[in-house]
């Protein structure tokens, strides 16, 4: 399996970018969950996760990120994905969380949408 990593890429104003590569288990999940309630305490309200280096989520993973939804929800923001594989974004669709959060092809196409409505 991949080595998970995440990282910040950037927090800009209410924006927040967060870059995750790897497979995204329990233990990843909980590491996003975890990332994602600092940033919205510390007033960030737009969390995109950059999926690019991703190509594996488990179940696990993906109600972790229905969690990080629901926080984001509760402080009215937003949640995003980029550059989601074919799988992934698939299994997005599947169980949800396509509906709520926004999905963009790439990162600068979200950060040029998200920053306008920030």
């Amino acid at each position: 399996m991949d080595i998970f990593e995440l990282r910040l890429a950037l927090q800009d104003g209410s924006v927040a970018v967060l870059e995750v590569s790897g497979y995204i288990n329990n233990e990843a999940g909980e590491a996003i969950a975890t990332q994602a309630r600092r940033l919205l305490e510390s007033g960030s309200r737009t969390l995109l996760f950059d999926l690019h280096a991703t190509r594996i989520i488990n179940s696990i993973g993906i109600s972790l990120l229905l969690e990080v939804l629901e926080g984001v929800l509760a402080v009215e923001g937003t949640l995003a994905f980029c550059s989601l594989s074919p799988g992934i974004a698939k299994t997005f669709q599947i169980m949800g969380l396509a509906q709520y959060a926004k999905i963009f092809t790439d990162r600068e196409t979200a950060l040029a949408e998200l920053s306008a409505r920030s």
